[in-house]
């Protein structure tokens, strides 16, 4: 079954106009309607860093979760993130971004990979408590741009560590669009069979010319949880100067459409009408 993650936090974050609280409601509770799997909605980061996401709870507080299946996921930086966040009942998931670039960790979370594991333990306990489920994204998951160690093998040893500490759901993260069609190949097929127990995604980002052969590369190799955003927007603003948007959605329902019954269409329509709203302006 594949599973399409919907990212308006990631598309948002580093948009630099504020986009009005009441707008991104609006914009949230469309999608929900919609029939994504999750919806990536906000985050609980310092506003100083991310100031685009210093409305969370507000935003929270305004969704609509009646008549949806979707369920809600926010991302986390560091425990104290995770302590604000696991409080909310509507919450299911946590997600939290481990580099294996140790430039892009300290860039992102201000602490190096290692200090970072450790962080991912105490997340993953408050999340047993809370009767939530911790989602770890290997940012930097292709390569990246700073010239710092990087093969399919580092991924690996990273994601043993990980699954040592009980993660169930992990999505590799081509951060900066580096990735190809080989390099997903590879890493996804030599972790799904080593990690059964683990749920692997795929969080794309592209460009408009070759978004096919990455969704196809990671299908192929047993991947049915991937991540986008309407219209490819987005981008990480802790990343690179340039931003490489992300697998736009409507990319995912038209490569899946055979294998998507949930996804409603009239809903996505309404969807269309408010994207541009949202990151063009209002």
């Amino acid at each position: 079954m594949i599973k399409l993650i919907e990212c308006p936090r990631d598309a948002m974050q580093g948009i630099k106009h504020h986009i009005p609280t009441a707008l991104k409601k609006e914009y949230l509770n469309a999608l929900l309607r919609v029939g994504f799997d999750t919806l990536d909605f906000g985050s609980f980061v310092s506003p100083k860093v991310i100031p685009q996401m210093a409305d969370t709870v507000d935003v929270l507080n305004g969704l609509n979760l009646d008549n949806t299946s979707t369920k809600l996921l926010a991302i986390v930086a560091n425990v104290r993130g995770a302590e604000e966040a696991v409080v909310h009942e509507n919450i299911s998931y946590l997600g939290f971004p481990f580099s294996i670039s140790e430039t892009f960790q300290m860039r992102n979370t201000n602490s190096t990979i290692e200090q970072s594991l450790i962080n991912v333990e105490k997340i993953q306990d408050l999340c047993i408590l809370s009767k939530k489920e911790l989602v770890v994204y290997i940012s930097m998951g292709f390569g990246n741009p700073y010239g710092d160690e990087w093969s399919p093998e580092v991924a690996i040893h990273w994601v043993d560590k990980l699954a040592a500490l009980g993660i169930n759901i992990v999505s590799l993260s081509d951060t900066v669009g580096v990735a190809n069609p080989d390099s997903i190949s590879y890493l996804f097929k030599s972790l799904i069979p080593a990690f059964r127990h683990i749920e692997f995604g795929a969080h794309l980002h592209t460009h408009s010319f070759n978004w096919e052969e990455k969704i196809q590369a990671a299908h192929d190799s047993g991947c049915n949880r991937f991540d986008g955003a309407m219209k490819g927007y987005g981008g990480c603003p802790m990343a690179a100067d340039d931003l490489v948007g992300n697998m736009p959605t409507e990319n995912l329902i038209h490569y899946f459409k055979d294998e998507l019954p949930e996804i409603n269409y009239d809903a996505l329509e309404i969807v269309n009408k408010v994207v541009d709203k949202v990151f063009i302006g209002h």
